[in-house]
């Protein structure tokens, strides 16, 4: 009887170590899986929502990992078909478990980590329009959309409750234009940036999500403002020119910097016009990524001393867009390149030196 219990427990072991199986990335991620959208809620700790070949097409499945990508498992996707005009689908992740997914026109989030998904209401938005930005903080959602049509759109700053099922546009909020366009950001403080034809821009910044000022401007007219998180209480966002200036593939950019949230910019330090702006992140006060395309090639140009000086990487040449573009913290940035459904398909790239190198994450097969 003495020798049995060992045997016993040995063998039960065995039988719980077979049934973690499922977990690695070998049997997490299926075949063909390819990325379209991924969110870190911390340097080690993301969420990839991607599509794989099935009977219907492509089908969604959203994967999760807390070491970086080394190892990888499986959450419930939401009932998202990739869209047929190409839009990006972006995943929103705010925790373990809750997350917004959007197409640009319909929107679904889970508040328990995947297990449901339930869809979110617009209040009197009216199609054509498209869902740029969604965010989460301090109790409150907050959605930049704008809406287009006949020579005349407009760009509002939508808001509720956390976990509402329907937001609504926040009075006070909209600009109207031949073009409109707008930025959110709510690390270390909420900003909103909204513009039209590249003349009239407004800006608000709040520190609790729920009582705004009107602050002066990241950028200057005839420019587009790109906000980063707020880094070690400073203040960093890109001016980017209409798309094609100087010169077809590329854009006039400028970095500016506040010293504080709601305070005044100034700089006019110029980074690299290769390529369409496709997206900002700072790592830091000093670090900043800017991501563009141009001539079918995707790039990341970088500066690691405030704009003063840039290198450039040649991350592919998928050339299809640059999407996600993020730094979660300690150096760490993620950024997804390429479509699922293009023929040369899609990858994340990750950094952990601030922007200096970028390596492709492994999802197995």
């Amino acid at each position: 009887m003495i020798m049995r219990i060992p045997a016993l427990l040995a063998s039960v072991l065995a039988l719980l170590a077979v049934s973690t199986l499922p977990a690695d990335a070998e049997t997490a991620v299926p075949a063909g899986f390819r990325p379209a959208s991924t969110s870190w809620t911390g340097p080690d700790t993301g969420y990839v929502l991607g599509y794989s070949p099935c009977a219907d097409g492509w089908c969604p499945a959203l994967l999760g990992t807390t070491d970086g990508g080394a190892h990888w498992r499986r959450l419930g996707a939401p009932p998202v078909p990739l869209p047929d005009n190409h839009n990006h689908v972006a995943l929103t992740s705010v925790s373990s478990r809750v997350a917004y997914v959007s197409d640009g026109v319909h929107l679904r989030t889970t508040r328990d980590g995947g297990a449901s998904w339930h869809p979110v209401g617009l209040i009197g938005a009216r199609e054509p329009y498209y869902l740029s930005k969604v965010a989460e903080t301090g109790g409150r959602v907050f959605a930049v959309l704008t809406s287009y049509g006949e020579g005349r759109g407009s760009t509002r700053l939508y808001s509720a409750a956390a976990g509402s099922p329907v937001l609504v546009p926040v009075p006070g909020f909209a600009v109207t234009g031949s073009i409109t366009y707008g930025d959110l950001s709510v690390g270390g403080g909420v900003q909103v940036a909204l513009g039209a034809d590249y003349g009239t821009e407004e800006y608000w910044t709040s520190r609790d999500g729920v009582r705004f000022t009107r602050a002066e401007p990241p950028c200057p007219a005839g420019s587009v403002a790109s906000l980063a998180n707020v880094r070690e209480r400073q203040v960093v966002a890109l001016c980017s020119s209409s798309p094609g200036s100087p010169q077809p593939g590329s854009t006039e950019r400028r970095l500016r910097h506040a010293p504080r949230l709601g305070g005044a910019f100034s700089g006019s330090d110029a980074a690299p016009y290769t390529g369409i702006t496709q997206g900002f992140g700072a790592a830091s006060p000093t670090s900043a990524t800017v991501a563009a395309v141009g001539g079918g090639v995707g790039f990341l140009h970088r500066t690691a001393d405030g704009g003063r000086t840039w290198t450039t990487t040649a991350l592919s040449e998928r050339g299809l867009g640059l999407a996600d573009l993020d730094f979660p913290g300690r150096g760490t940035g993620v950024v997804v390149d390429g479509q699922p459904d293009a023929a040369d398909g899609s990858a994340v790239y990750r950094t952990t030196d601030g922007g200096s190198s970028w390596r492709e994450l492994r999802f197995g097969s």
